[in-house]
């Protein structure tokens, strides 16, 4: 293990001749090439809206690009954008972490009545969230508290305070932009994503086919869960339709289908020139860089848990299986020294390399910091789990 350790200090060293480490993957639909997926769904602009409109079509829920692929301008579709990557990864380190795979540091809110538990590694904005803002620490307010003044005393220049309790948020970006003042933007380090090459639109009939075949319908004050009166046919009453609470037929209607791909690719990135922009304070040099190359591991050890695999999976009908992948090493002018490391190695390396900073005066922790929700969090939790209207916070 120890060759891999020096290339990762070499990696990271004031005289380093790498640009960074770099992932290139080819996956194929499971079948087979030309398969069809499901990409993500986003919000359908008006504009768009009024061109299906002209156009005969449905409104296109995805997002569709140009780029440069093999050198060659071709038509794409976005599969998975570079913050859900990385949720993929802080997941994939979640897991191993609570397999015992490799000891991380965690802030963790757990409502066990409520069957809750929130992490470092699912909080959306990372030390700057609104769910640690909003929790406890042994009584005092996240941000009152030891742990909490630390976190918020990590600077541009000095970077230990998140090193030692939240390096994801090194990794993968953090900002701050709900507290007052100005406050450092640490950019991620780590960026992935995904897409399809060449295209076609998928179309489907979506509906429900009812076994009974329910017909009739609902007073106007039924709810789903509870009481309800029913309403035969021809009957003359102020009411609703028996599938506003899940029953009865629903008729085939068009709706998007996925879209059909010749193979989907991964392109992803740990930059050095951004890592050697963080600094450790008054840390002496070896320490500064046996940090910086901790990062490097852990950046690698958790693409390689989420995705140093046979096949992915995105979601619901988004099941790929991999044909290729490439790791590296960037080289000054472009060049790639291929790197095989899978996610034990790496997470070995990232070990050694953590103990070592943590002997030269650099420390990462790996211990759960217990936080509890304030009345008021606590409170909005248990709405949105037992009371909120479904699509009601989206």
């Amino acid at each position: 293990m120890a060759s891999f350790v020096d290339r990762l200090l070499l990696a990271v060293a004031d005289d380093r001749e790498d640009a960074g480490v770099a992932f290139r993957a080819v996956y194929q639909p499971v079948g087979g090439p030309g398969g069809r997926v499901a990409p993500p769904t986003f919000p359908v602009a008006e504009v768009e809206v009024r061109a299906a409109q002209r156009e005969g079509r449905l409104p296109r829920p995805y997002v569709f690009e140009r780029r440069l692929v093999d050198g060659v301008e071709t038509d794409t579709v976005v599969m998975d954008q570079v913050p859900s990557q990385a949720n993929r990864v802080e997941q994939a380190l979640l897991q191993a972490r609570d397999a015992g795979r490799v000891d991380l540091p965690l802030f963790e809110l757990v409502m066990k009545q409520e069957g809750v538990r929130l992490t470092s590694l699912d909080f959306p904005h990372r030390y700057a969230d609104a769910y640690l803002r909003d929790s406890e620490v042994g009584g005092v307010r996240f941000d009152s508290s030891d742990v909490g003044r630390e976190l918020r005393a990590a600077s541009a220049g000095d970077v230990r305070p998140l090193y030692r309790r939240e390096p994801y948020s090194l990794l993968y970006g953090a900002w701050d932009s709900h507290r007052k003042g100005r406050w450092p933007k640490f950019a991620r380090l780590y960026a992935s994503e995904m897409f399809g090459v060449q295209w076609w639109e998928g179309d489907r009939r979506a509906g429900r086919y009812d076994p009974t075949n329910l017909t009739g319908a609902i007073d106007d004050k039924t709810k789903a869960e509870g009481e309800w009166r029913f309403l035969p046919e021809g009957v003359k009453a102020k009411g609703g339709k028996l599938s506003e609470i899940g029953h009865g037929h629903i008729a085939p209607n068009p709706a998007p289908g996925g879209v059909t791909v010749r193979e989907v690719r991964r392109q992803a990135w740990i930059s050095l020139a951004g890592l050697e922009r963080l600094r450790f304070g008054d840390a002496s040099a070896q320490a500064a860089g046996l940090a910086r190359a901790t990062l490097v591991a852990l950046a690698l050890a958790g693409d390689r848990l989420a995705f140093g695999r046979p096949s992915l999976w995105l979601r619901s009908g988004c099941d790929l299986t991999r044909v290729s992948e490439t790791v590296a090493f960037e080289r000054d002018g472009g060049e790639w020294e291929p790197l095989e490391v899978s996610a034990a190695q790496a997470v070995e390396a990232f070990v050694e390399l953590r103990d070592r900073a943590a002997a030269a005066g650099v420390v990462m922790d790996a211990d759960v910091v217990p936080v509890s929700p304030t009345p008021q969090l606590a409170q909005a939790i248990r709405f949105a789990l037992t009371s909120a209207v479904v699509g009601e916070g989206e």
